[in-house]
C-alpha cells in the first residue's frame, strides 16, 4: 500500500485527518496514497494534532516521542513518521 512506507526500522505515515468526528478511528484508504483517520477534536490551536499523535501512539503502542509529525501542520493531509513500531496494528493491515 502506499499510504505507508517503511524506512528502516521507522514507519512513515501519510493520513487525510477529518476531525470534529464522534470517536476516534481509522476509516480506511483515502485516494491512492492516504489512510483516513477520524479524531474528535476541532482543528483549532493544534488540538486536532494533539489527539491524532495521541491516538496513534496508543493505537501503534508506542511513546509519544517516538511519533513525528513530518508535515501537514495546518492541512488535513498529514505525514508522520513512527519511530521502530515494529509492524503495522491489525485494525489497519488491510
Amino acid at each position: 500500500m502506499s499510504w505507508y512506507q517503511w524506512q528502516q526500522d521507522d514507519l512513515i505515515l501519510r493520513l487525510r485527518i477529518q476531525p470534529k468526528a464522534s470517536r476516534d478511528r481509522f476509516i480506511g484508504p483515502y485516494g491512492d496514497n492516504q489512510y483516513k483517520v477520524s479524531i474528535t477534536a476541532p482543528p483549532v490551536d493544534g488540538q486536532a494534532n494533539d489527539r491524532l499523535l495521541k491516538f496513534i501512539a496508543k493505537t501503534f503502542d508506542l511513546p509519544r516521542s517516538r511519533i513525528e509529525l513530518l508535515s501537514g501542520e495546518s492541512s488535513r493531509s498529514k505525514c508522520l513518521k513512527l519511530k521502530s513500531p515494529g509492524c503495522l496494528p491489525i485494525e489497519i493491515e488491510k
